[in-house]
């Protein structure tokens, strides 16, 4: 009876007008801009592969009698497009294209977004706008009336006077109408993998297709999310009229509102810096330290030279070397001042910005289209543990520079005299690590298992509700 009840189901959605207009929308949408999005990720390999050629074509020496402003940029870390960014593009855009490495610290270059065209003030269109904004929608429109429309026409009393089981009928229509639904969007994007494959995308890699596949299976399981979703509010309605209007408002809530607002009431929850202003203070600080140094510098200088009124080249030579020697101390006594200041204003910021999130990501994940946008964008390496894992990777090379070179630069050198001995070759930049699959799993598990929540206490709500309705 089960399956009798599934392919009536069917048929009533695939004889829809809406049914056709799902397909046209999966059939021209997905294969398209996941086209697109592969052509604009080659274009963004080939800069990045040229810009990195042409930063290290040269092995870079520095020399540490040389006067070296504090806000020089030695290295570079440039950011490298994934190819999984064609299904979200997430941070991609946002993160800076570089880390630059200075004494003064780590500054950061031009994201993407800022030298692209006009196009993205309209936003991003990848494949998770599509299924979280377009086929969120669409699930919603394929249910908003699967009990209100037949309890409305006067099908649904009829339906059930004849003993059916009430829970068969709503399992039909859950079942008959996903089925309809999920088909049409598999093949496209069936067809949109083929079309990626065709042009060179590594779909076959370990690394990318279970990802993909991963992929494919949250986006189900978001889309059945949305399917109860329509269902508890055509069961808690007798008109199909206001239940559309009921799940289009549920849908502006939980898509486009809950995942802005959360962000935007934690920025006055947990207030926080920004990195430019946190640049400017530790810069001010150096200036600061150096500052007194050169005004100790020339206390010694006044104190060696009081008795010496008129002392020879070569005793001038001498006295440099001893002042030098005796400034020793005091430079080092500064420079771990500086440090220390530096490291505690950069753990003061990481504090912030980490309180910060944690609210706006607590916060947002009141709409499964947050959880949604956070697993993808960790599947597809375009979200918070690559930024994460990119900032990281340049603390890394910020610290093993300063160990190396920046230490043992020194900005009060009266006479710089350029001594071979002094020359260090500079470390070249480090790759980003990348997390495994597993790994991206237990960091997005909250996400997965709230997921897997609204879609369990939406079918308990449908079912109570409708075993407890008069027909």
């Amino acid at each position: 009876m089960l399956m009798t009840l599934i392919q009536k189901e069917m048929m009533h959605h695939i004889l829809s007008v809406r049914f056709i207009v799902l397909l046209l929308m999966c059939l021209l949408l997905i294969p398209l801009t996941l086209t697109i999005n592969y052509r604009s990720y080659r274009q963004n390999l080939i800069d990045y592969q040229e810009t990195v050629k042409l930063d290290n074509s040269e092995e870079i020496t520095v020399n540490t009698n040389m006067e070296l402003k504090p806000e020089l940029e030695f290295s570079k870390l440039y950011l490298k497009p994934t190819p999984l960014g064609v299904f979200a593009n997430g941070l991609g855009d946002a993160l800076p294209s570089y880390l630059g490495m200075t004494r003064n610290g780590i500054t950061q270059g031009p994201p993407a977004l800022v030298s692209t065209s006009l196009f993205y003030l309209l936003g991003h269109l990848d494949f998770l706008f599509l299924v979280g904004t377009v086929f969120s929608l669409l699930a919603l429109l394929f249910t908003f009336d699967a009990v209100a429309g037949e309890r409305e026409a006067g099908t649904l009393r009829i339906t059930l006077a004849n003993a059916l089981p009430r829970d068969l009928f709503l399992w039909s229509k859950l079942i008959g109408g996903y089925i309809v639904f999920i088909i049409p969007f598999l093949v496209s994007f069936l067809f949109g993998l083929l079309l990626l494959v065709s042009q060179g995308f590594p779909l076959g890699e370990s690394d990318i297709f279970p990802r993909v596949l991963s992929l494919t299976l949250v986006s189900m399981i978001y889309i059945a999310v949305f399917f109860l979703i329509g269902t508890v509010i055509s069961t808690y309605l007798d008109n199909s009229k206001t239940a559309l209007i009921i799940a289009f408002t549920v849908w502006v809530f939980a898509v486009l509102i809950i995942p802005r607002v959360g962000f935007i009431t934690a920025k006055f929850i947990a207030p926080t810096q920004t990195s430019q202003s946190i640049y400017l203070e530790k810069t001010a600080i150096r200036e600061n330290f150096n500052d007194e140094v050169r005004e100790k510098r020339g206390e010694i200088q006044t104190e060696y030279w009081k008795d010496r009124p008129s002392p020879s080249i070569q005793e001038q030579v001498n006295a440099s070397s001893e002042i030098d020697k005796q400034l020793a101390p005091v430079e080092a006594e500064y420079r771990q001042k500086y440090n220390d200041s530096a490291n505690e204003i950069d753990r003061r910021y990481n504090r912030e910005q980490a309180r910060q999130e944690s609210v706006a990501e607590t916060l947002s994940r009141i709409s499964p289209t947050s959880s949604l946008i956070y697993l993808t964008t960790n599947l597809t390496r375009t979200g918070k543990a690559k930024r994460t894992n990119y900032f990281e990777a340049g603390e890394r090379y910020f610290n093993s520079l300063h160990a190396e070179l920046f230490s043992k630069i020194r900005d009060y050198i009266p006479v710089r005299i350029m001594n071979p001995k002094d020359n260090i070759q500079l470390t070249p930049p480090p790759l980003v690590e990348t997390p495994t699959l597993g790994e991206t799993f237990r960091q997005s598990l909250v996400d997965v298992l709230l997921l897997c929540f609204f879609a369990v206490v939406l079918t308990t709500v449908a079912f109570l509700k409708f075993f407890r309705s008069d027909i």
